[in-house]
Parts: C-alpha cells; structure tokens; sequence
C-alpha cells in the first residue's frame, strides 16, 4: 500500500527523519541522519527507518535496457 508523506515532506522538505516502522510517524529528524537517529534513540525508540526527505518532488520513470 502506498504511503502519502505528503505532511512531513511538507514539514521536513531537505532533512533527514527518523520514522516508527509504520514509515509515517517522525521521532526525529535533522540535518543529518546521526541527528535524527539520536533524537529518535533519545525517545527510546533503538531501530528507526531513516531516509532523506527530498528539497523537491519530482517524477521518475526508469528502464531497463535488457
């Protein structure tokens, strides 16, 4: 099922965010991805997703060239 980040894109546009393994609840986020995960340890949370939200949104579609 897709997820719509479309909040914490909105808040966190350029960061990197710590997330619950739900993939939508922040527990941190910084400019750096130590910082996120030290927010989130600092909350008891011990193993995070953590990923770069992107500055701005923009359509890929790859290929293969087999």
């Amino acid at each position: 099922m897709a997820k719509d980040w479309t909040k914490i894109y909105e808040k966190y546009k350029g960061l990197w965010v710590a997330l619950l393994e739900d993939e939508i609840t922040v527990v941190g986020s910084g400019k750096r991805p130590e910082e996120a995960l030290k927010q989130a340890k600092g909350q008891g949370f011990t193993d995070p997703v953590v990923m770069r939200v992107p500055n701005t949104l923009a359509a890929y579609v790859g290929c293969s060239q087999a």
